[in-house]
């Protein structure tokens, strides 16, 4: 008896251990079923939002080309001097640029940020070029730039004092001259002559008391006669200005230069007749460099999506710099940061929590943004290792590596895309964007490029090459050229210091 009850327990148990498998194996195949209904949801949801996405970023030819005719159309009215005209059309005072024929020893500052350069250059001639040049990088300390004007401008003239004391035996000055300099200065600036402007605002996280308003020339001038220093500055410069003039020096053929890096900004010569704003004598050489401040256009036509107008709307300078805002490097991997958000939260791109780091405005740099984009390893490393250091998702699937890639090549192709787009505009406005009708030869027409963004992000450079091609037609683009004119804006304040100079032809 007693044996039968243990074979009968054993039975029970096993029966029961049998219906237990049974139920928990129903419950892995029903919460199998749930995790994939729920994952393929998340794919939807993810879908969903990555083909907004695409349609909100989309740049056909059709609608690029209309985006340039637009800022023609701006172009003509900031150079008519209408007061909305969103193109500013700033007049340079550049009429003269550098030809390859100067000589003697010219200097340069470049100031346009938490660092200043200064420069200087042995220029000799058509046969020699740069015989030699010399530069020193100064960091300005973070209490002068809030500070007063006269303790930011005798800091940087004490700079360039120090640096003056160690010119070579390989730089001459001729006899009697004043050493000459060209000041690229990358601030909003009314400028009133080929050397004076006066600041109109501080940007760039300056904000010093007592300079808006007054000419930046003459600050500088007195700074630098409280040091010693016997120095004048014969030509003010805006940065793209400064590398149109070095990409000029460079090549002939150069007739305009554009700034894609942090910001962005476009500079180009101009016939002077037409120029209605213009009422002093026309120029000897027939042509004027105007400096358009594009990054200030804004049009309809514009693809502006959800992200922009939201990074826009938070922005210090909401409803200002729109076409900067989708183009530059300060922001593409913020419109990239925003777009992962928006997957994150919609459709749980990086689990069910989403990420706080990711969370932090500006947090993505489009450095970073680049590294990821031109991961081209099979199972993307180095895209995830960004991951866990920017967003700080320790493990990421491949499907969400791609995806991050794929958000990447979306943002960056739509700013390269309307950059190029702004480079049309130009060559239409100045009657490059065609064979002539004529049936003569188009001339060859070069485009300086310079800034970070254009130089270091491959797949960024390559896009806006390739749209402007698609732009002009095969047969006009065999005569566009886009050159890098690395650091061309130093190099072009010494430049146009020598081809402004006070003792007319530089020797």
């Amino acid at each position: 008896m007693g044996k039968s009850v243990v074979v009968g327990a054993a039975v029970v148990a096993c029966a029961a251990v049998g219906v237990a498998a049974v139920l928990v194996h129903r419950r892995r195949k029903r919460d199998a079923a749930l995790l994939g209904s729920a994952e393929a949801e998340r794919r939807r949801r993810a879908a969903a939002v990555i083909e907004e996405v695409e349609r909100s970023l989309a740049t056909p030819t059709a609608l690029l080309r209309g985006i340039a005719d637009a800022m023609v159309a701006e172009m003509e009215r900031g150079l008519r001097g209408d007061i909305h005209a969103q193109l500013k059309m700033l007049i340079s005072y550049v009429d003269n640029l550098p030809t390859g024929d100067e000589h003697g020893l010219f200097y340069a500052l470049d100031l346009g940020g938490t660092n200043f350069r200064v420069l200087r250059v042995q220029l000799g001639g058509r046969e020699k070029r740069v015989v030699k040049q010399q530069y020193e990088e100064v960091s300005i300390p973070p209490h002068l730039m809030v500070g007063t004007s006269i303790e930011l401008f005798d800091f940087i003239a004490a700079a360039l004092a120090k640096f003056v004391d160690t010119e070579g035996e390989d730089f001459h000055l001729p006899e009697g001259r004043q050493r000459e300099l060209g000041f690229t200065f990358s601030f909003p600036v009314n400028q009133t002559s080929i050397s004076s402007g006066t600041l109109i605002k501080w940007t760039k996280g300056f904000s010093i008391n007592g300079t808006v308003g007054e000419d930046v020339v003459s600050e500088l001038s007195r700074a630098m006669e409280r040091q010693g220093l016997d120095m004048k500055v014969t030509a003010l410069v805006n940065d793209t200005v400064g590398t149109l003039a070095g990409g000029r020096y460079m090549d002939n053929d150069v007739v305009a230069a554009v700034i894609l890096g942090t910001g962005t900004n476009a500079a180009y010569v101009e016939h002077a007749n037409a120029i209605p704003k213009w009422t002093g004598l026309l120029p000897k050489s027939g042509n004027m460099v105007i400096n358009t401040e594009w990054g200030s256009f804004k049009s309809g036509k514009l693809p502006l999506s959800e992200y922009d107008k939201a990074m826009d709307f938070e922005s210090l300078n909401p409803g200002e710099q729109i076409y900067e805002k989708m183009i530059s490097g300060m922001y593409l991997g913020e419109i990239v940061r925003r777009i992962l958000l928006k997957l994150a939260h919609d459709a749980s791109l990086f689990g069910d929590v989403v990420p706080t780091k990711l969370e932090q405005p500006f947090i993505l740099r489009t450095p970073d943004m680049s590294a990821m984009h031109h991961d081209s390893s099979h199972d993307l490393k180095t895209l995830g290792s960004k991951l866990k250091d920017i967003v700080g998702v320790a493990d990421t699937s491949l499907e969400v590596r791609y995806i991050t890639r794929h958000i990447c090549d979306l943002v960056a192709e739509r700013g390269a895309r309307l950059a190029a787009a702004g480079i049309y505009s130009i060559l239409k406005k100045i009657g490059r964007d065609k064979v002539p009708s004529s049936g003569s030869k188009m001339p060859r027409t070069v485009i300086a490029l310079d800034g970070g963004l254009y130089e270091h992000y491959k797949k960024f450079s390559s896009c806006v090459e390739a749209t402007l091609t698609d732009l002009l037609g095969e047969e006009a683009s065999s005569s566009v050229v886009a050159k890098l004119a690395n650091d061309g804006s130093g190099i072009g304040a010494a430049l146009l210091a020598a081809s402004h100079s006070q003792y007319g032809e530089s020797d």
